[in-house]
């Protein structure tokens, strides 16, 4: 049976070469450094976001965008980090047809649930919105799913793997620091499904140890949600609406 490969490099995280060094990082109390770099990106800026999320929902992917280039920089600086991961994989057919079909069938039943419970949303936004809704199908995969699996799953899984040993362990705190970051959205089915999604796409990074498989992943399911009616809770645009 063809099943998706492993990286060919070594996996991102090995539990012996997981050392509190990496640039910008004092030697003394390098711990409590990272601890604190990492409630404060992670955590403080969610919450900090949430009052002002109405001044700065129009800057949401800006902001992404810039963030994603510095995480990719400091990880550009890091010896110890494999630059390949940021870009290349051996994308293969296994890993592709790995993420489709989890992709088609919980796209499947994320669509008849939403049929069943909120049938008037059921592709309002391409028809609603059409042209907005096709800039998204564009930009999404560059400006948005892109940025976020060097934030939350490469710089993470990286920076902090001396904080959070274990794969299991980092693809918890991914899931859920990934869900935090859409605190700001201030509704129910953005936490959750962002959270579920976290959680996918970090296992997705820990197994294939590259960025792009997590991005395809992250797209498909990012364009489903916009396409089929729940991307009205994941929108810059709508907040304060």
């Amino acid at each position: 049976m063809d099943r998706p490969h492993r990286a060919p490099w070594p996996p991102d995280v090995r539990e012996a070469d997981a050392s509190l060094e990496g640039p910008f990082v004092p030697k003394r109390g390098a711990r409590r450094y990272l601890v604190a770099e990492f409630a404060v990106l992670f955590v403080g800026v969610p919450l900090l976001l949430v009052p002002f999320r109405q001044a700065f929902g129009r800057f949401v992917i800006p902001g992404l965008v810039l963030l994603g280039l510095g995480c990719a920089a400091v990880l550009w600086r890091d010896s110890r980090f494999d630059r390949r991961r940021l870009w290349c994989r051996p994308f293969g057919g296994a890993w592709l047809r790995r993420i489709l079909r989890i992709w088609l069938i919980g796209g499947g039943l994320l669509a008849a649930g939403l049929v069943l419970w909120r049938p008037d949303l059921w592709l309002r936004f391409p028809r609603e919105a059409p042209g907005l809704w096709l800039t998204i199908l564009v930009t999404y995969p560059l400006l948005s799913a892109y940025p976020q699996e060097i934030i939350f799953r490469a710089f993470l899984f990286h920076r902090y793997r001396a904080l959070f040993p274990g794969r299991r362990r980092r693809i918890l705190v991914s899931g859920l620091v990934f869900g935090l970051a859409h605190l700001f959205f201030l509704n129910g089915p953005a936490l959750v499904l962002s959270s579920l999604g976290g959680l996918l796409f970090a296992r997705t990074y820990a197994r294939s140890g590259a960025v792009l498989p997590a991005a395809v992943e992250h797209t498909l399911w990012g364009l489903l949600l916009f396409t089929v009616g729940l991307g009205r809770y994941f929108y810059g645009g709508a907040i304060g609406t």
